[in-house]
């Protein structure tokens, strides 16, 4: 009796796959054939592995930094499938103490990858930790307190470090000049994220026209995780409301319901704008202020809804404050002023 309960208990341990998670992982390519756009970074990639192949070792420490949901953890597994090893995922909050750092590296099979997400937020502790075993493959550790202490050497096998972080900036220069190849991956094309949606409504079966995916791409903010949401979600609009067909009337129907303007804007974005141009008449405002005003916190701002604004030229930053461009009025259908300030292009008048 009790060997049947340790083996159902034993079976329960087990982590199974959920059709989500199954869902999720087909959408993400294993090749770099299959990885679209991030052209320069892929071509550069594609020669740093095929070199570390022919000479028969690991290839060097990876650094990919850029905005959220662009691709770097499916870089990191495709780095892992075209080298052939396996890949351990972790993020540097998970990282709490230098042993837990410790049991991950001497776990680490000869050439395997170790991905750390957000690596910016490693403690400093763990920090230097990571320094002797991104270089020499050795970990130094201390045994005991006291006079009686003793620093030991463990050597690792050899592997590679992947680092992902959204902040590049926040990475401590130490860190940031151990990894041999850093690689910045960039906002996607409309057209790059149309093909992108193609081949995910291949994957999940979902019938979809070129039309309808372009639609969703002019939307999903330059980001393939946006995208692939997005496709998801209009896939609902399409089984209930439509004929299960994603074409361009169910994109835009399902956008709409959704809140989503026809550049990509949400609710939360248009009110930021909103509150610049009518409470403060266009700018400049602090973010704080505005932040108070809209009932968000400020790093939500921040870090949600500036980065687009400013990149759609929506937006602008002033020593002052932030700023409604004429971009802004004409998206909204207000009347933009007669005289542009001099803060809208960044600058203080002098008189």
């Amino acid at each position: 009796m009790q060997d049947d309960t340790a083996l159902y208990g034993a079976k329960m341990m087990q982590p199974v796959m959920t059709p989500a998670d199954n869902e999720e992982n087909n959408l993400r390519p294993q090749h770099l054939e299959d990885y679209i756009g991030q052209e320069k970074a892929k071509q550069n990639l594609k020669i740093y592995l095929e070199a570390a192949k022919r000479r028969g070792e690991p290839v060097d420490h990876i650094l990919l930094y850029g905005p959220p949901g662009l691709g770097k953890t499916t870089l990191a597994g495709i780095i892992a499938n075209e080298m052939g090893v396996q890949i351990r995922i972790t993020s540097g909050p998970a990282i709490e103490k230098p042993g837990d750092l410790a049991a991950l590296l001497t776990n680490l099979q000869e050439g395997d990858v170790l991905f750390i997400d957000e690596i910016h937020r490693l403690s400093r502790q763990v920090e230097e930790v990571l320094y002797p075993a991104l270089e020499d493959y050795a970990l130094d550790i201390m045994i005991g307190k006291g006079p009686s202490a003793q620093s030991i050497r463990i050597n690792l096998p050899r592997f590679t470090l992947v680092g992902a972080t959204t902040r590049a900036g926040q990475i401590t220069g130490p860190l940031r000049d151990r990894f041999g190849v850093l690689l910045k991956l960039e906002l996607y094309s409309p057209d790059e994220l149309s093909r992108i949606i193609m081949r995910s409504a291949g994957i999940l079966d979902q019938p979809i026209t070129p039309e309808g995916a372009y639609e969703l791409a002019k939307c999903s903010r330059g980001t393939p995780r946006v995208a692939n949401r997005f496709l998801k979600r209009i896939r609902d609009f399409a089984t209930v409301l439509g004929d299960g067909i994603i074409d361009r009337d169910v994109a835009l129907l399902g956008l709409k319901r959704m809140d989503v303007d026809a550049l990509g804007l949400d609710e939360l974005d248009r009110s930021l704008l909103r509150a610049i141009i009518e409470m403060y008449n266009g700018g400049p405002v602090g973010l704080e202020t505005l932040a108070a005003a809209l009932g968000e916190e400020a790093v939500t701002l921040e870090d949600l809804c500036e980065p687009y604004l400013m990149q759609m030229g929506f937006l602008t930053r002033t020593p002052r404050g932030r700023c409604a461009t004429r971009l802004a009025y004409e998206h909204l259908g207000m009347k933009a002023p007669e005289t542009g300030s001099a803060e809208e292009n960044g600058q203080q008048s002098l008189f």
